[in-house]
């Protein structure tokens, strides 16, 4: 079977010049910007990616200095109970020492009084112990979330400078 079309050689010419011609247009005025534009993207890509591992390695430092703060309070609160404990120890036993002195003669307004302190005192540790934890609850969190706000601003603040340019 003969070809259906055969090129003659001015056709064939003709077709390498002007394909030659769009080869040149095309090296000098789009080549360039477009590897330009590409190189730009590719750096800016890199420099997020850079940021992204950076802001990661931070809030590792954040997340380990959380986690020392919750250890130190957990000590303190701790260390807290435990005096009070003392406390309420030392206020029963003297409660029971001055009720055995007056025994002998008051010893129904003794065991009245014993209970009273008794009772007054678990009341004020457990409010001292309750104070103190609220207390040490309140200047965790305000840590925590002045921490938070000054991560999120400066996070606010790169998209910005990230947008411009």
């Amino acid at each position: 079977m003969p070809p259906l079309v055969t090129p003659e050689l001015g056709l064939i010419f003709w077709q390498l010049v002007i394909f030659g011609l769009v080869l040149l247009l095309l090296a000098k005025f789009a080549w360039r910007p477009i590897l330009a534009s590409l190189k730009e993207r590719e750096d800016s890509i890199e420099s997020a990616l850079r940021m992204a591992d950076q802001a990661k390695l931070e809030m590792q430092q954040l997340k380990a200095g959380n986690e020392k703060l919750l250890t130190e309070a957990r000590q303190e609160r701790d260390k807290i109970m435990q005096e009070a404990n003392q406390m309420a120890n030392q206020l029963i036993e003297q409660a029971k020492t001055k009720a055995n002195e007056e025994g002998g003669r008051m010893i129904v307004q003794a065991r009245e009084a014993i209970q009273n302190e008794k009772n007054a005192a678990l009341a004020e540790v457990k409010n001292t112990a309750a104070q103190l934890s609220i207390d040490i609850a309140e200047r965790i969190l305000r840590r925590e979330l002045t921490d938070s706000s000054s991560q999120q601003q400066l996070v606010d603040s790169y998209l910005k400078d990230v947008k411009l340019n």
